[in-house]
């Protein structure tokens, strides 16, 4: 295995860490037999490494005779150099291998909508002080809720349900929510603070743009009343904010679960009840089923605990 290169003159580049790891286990022998033995090859094998890295640095490393092995003044000074370099990489490689034996990760790739609720800041938390496990987070498209952890950008996603996707498992469904309709604090509407399910056929609703599935879409905007009436949906967003950006423009309306209705400031916007809708948002935690492991079942158990927790539970 070579290193990288980083020197002009594309020497480091064709020295071998085998090479190194010789000379630096022979500092310590101080004897080619015991040497190889150490590292599971051969004395003469063990003489090339040593005598190719002494043609590449350009200089005697060790001195050979009949009865003994010694390194040179010039080769101790060397290894003082490197020892703690290969020490570095050995001890990197070994927490490596151990973690990819255990299926194991020291980052999850967590991607997100809108954004990120009390509980789940308090698992990261939690799974970075007792699992030693950080967490990367993305905003994703709206209307993209599965690509990139289907396609392995991403370690997992917080997005909302349902997912009938074949090769993704859902580690952790949040408690259903009641869904409002953001609409601009100038509509009519806006004043009583409620609606009925039927009227939603007399708004315009912004709709997810993406790649997501037929079924996934049709969850976040009803297609129809429930009596049948069409709902009309003529623009697309990629982001939430987005998506309220056009509501306080006063063309459009928006459903919202009620963590993200209770995070709404914006003077120009309300959030409105809407009543006899029985359909409830769900957000879900899911990854690719093949790449289960160990931090993404302990997010998921920690994310069970703390939205349990009456200081951090999610209101229904």
């Amino acid at each position: 295995m070579a290193s990288a290169r980083t020197s002009p003159n594309g020497t480091l580049n064709q020295v071998h860490v085998q090479q190194i790891e010789c000379l630096v286990v022979l500092s310590e022998e101080l004897h080619f037999g015991r040497t190889a033995e150490r590292l599971g090859y051969s004395p003469s094998r063990a003489s090339q490494l040593v005598a190719a890295l002494e043609r590449r640095i350009g200089a005697r490393l060790v001195e050979r005779t009949s009865r003994r092995v010694a390194l040179t003044r010039f080769g101790a000074q060397f290894v003082d150099e490197v020892r703690p370099a290969y020490e570095s990489l050995a001890a990197a490689f070994t927490r490596a291998r151990d973690r990819a034996m255990r299926g194991s990760l020291r980052e999850l790739r967590i991607g997100f909508h809108g954004s990120v609720h009390v509980e789940v800041a308090e698992a990261f938390r939690l799974l970075r002080e007792g699992h030693g496990v950080t967490v990367a987070l993305s905003e994703i498209p709206l209307g993209s809720p599965f690509a990139d952890v289907l396609e392995g950008r991403l370690d997992a996603a917080l997005v909302e349900l349902p997912s009938h996707e074949s090769e993704l498992t859902v580690g952790f469904r949040f408690p259903p929510q009641e869904q409002f309709l953001t609409v601009a604090a100038s509509h009519p509407s806006a004043p009583a603070g409620r609606i009925g399910v039927e009227e939603l056929a007399g708004f315009d609703l912004v709709r997810p743009a993406g790649d997501a599935p037929g079924y996934w879409t049709a969850a976040r905007v009803p297609p129809t009343t429930p009596a049948g009436v069409p709902i009309r949906s003529a623009t697309g967003v990629r982001t939430v904010q987005e998506g309220l950006a056009l509501v306080a423009s006063g063309a459009h309306a928006m459903l919202v679960c009620r963590p993200l209705a209770e995070q709404i400031t914006r003077a120009d916007l309300r959030c409105l009840s809407v009543e006899g809708m029985t359909e409830r948002s769900q957000l879900g935690l899911v990854w690719r089923t093949d790449r289960t492991g160990p931090q993404l079942t302990a997010l998921a158990s920690l994310l069970a605990g703390v939205c349990d927790s009456p200081s951090t539970k999610v209101k229904g």
